[in-house]
């Protein structure tokens, strides 16, 4: 679509997809706005005009990452409570770790999070407090099932990310192993007091 004909939203869209695919391969400091301009078809400073800096630029894709996984894990769910929607959820989680885009800016946002960026830090931490209080809220049960079903999640994260599937070898296999249903069943209240 030539660059006049485009509504400012849709070009926002467009720059947003382009930049979620170079800052899930490259991170924030890797990657350039000036190709994120370039293959937009449109001028850095427009990138500029549009995002502010680049660093909101990326936080951005990030949340929209975020947000994307949430939504869809609470669709899955479609109005289920307790095991059986984390039962869904996790399906659907799991579905789209394939969208490796996604998954890599949410490593990508805790990665600067964790590199000590606190504004990176504050926006991820946002990010993640939606996700956890939609799972909380679809789930309805104690914190500690929601804990785990989440930390199961970031294994799966770091599973997608390293591409264990291509690896052969026990620990690998030993580490893709999906959640089933009854795996949060011994999690009760008595157990985590």
């Amino acid at each position: 679509m030539a660059a006049a004909r485009m509504s400012g939203r849709e070009r926002r869209e467009q720059v947003l997809a382009i930049a979620a695919e170079e800052f899930a391969a490259a991170g924030l400091y890797g990657a350039s706005t000036e190709t994120i301009a370039r293959r937009a078809g449109i001028t850095q400073a427009y990138v500029f005009r549009m995002f502010g800096t680049k660093k909101l630029l990326f936080l951005a894709c990030v949340d929209a990452a975020f947000e994307r996984m949430r939504l869809a894990m609470v669709a899955a769910a479609g109005g289920t409570h307790g095991i059986e929607a984390l039962t869904a959820m996790g399906q659907e989680y799991n579905d789209m770790l394939a969208d490796r885009t996604t998954l890599l800016l949410q490593l990508q946002g805790t990665a600067a999070a964790a590199a000590g960026d606190g504004e990176v830090r504050d926006a991820v931490r946002t990010s993640f407090a939606r996700l956890w209080q939609s799972v909380a809220e679809t789930a309805q049960l104690d914190p500690v099932t929601v804990k785990a079903f989440l930390a199961f999640g970031m294994l799966l994260n770091t599973n997608a990310a390293l591409d264990l599937p291509q690896v052969d070898e026990p620990w690998s296999h030993q580490a893709r192993t999906r959640i089933k249903p009854g795996l949060f069943t011994h999690i009760t209240t008595e157990t985590n007091q």
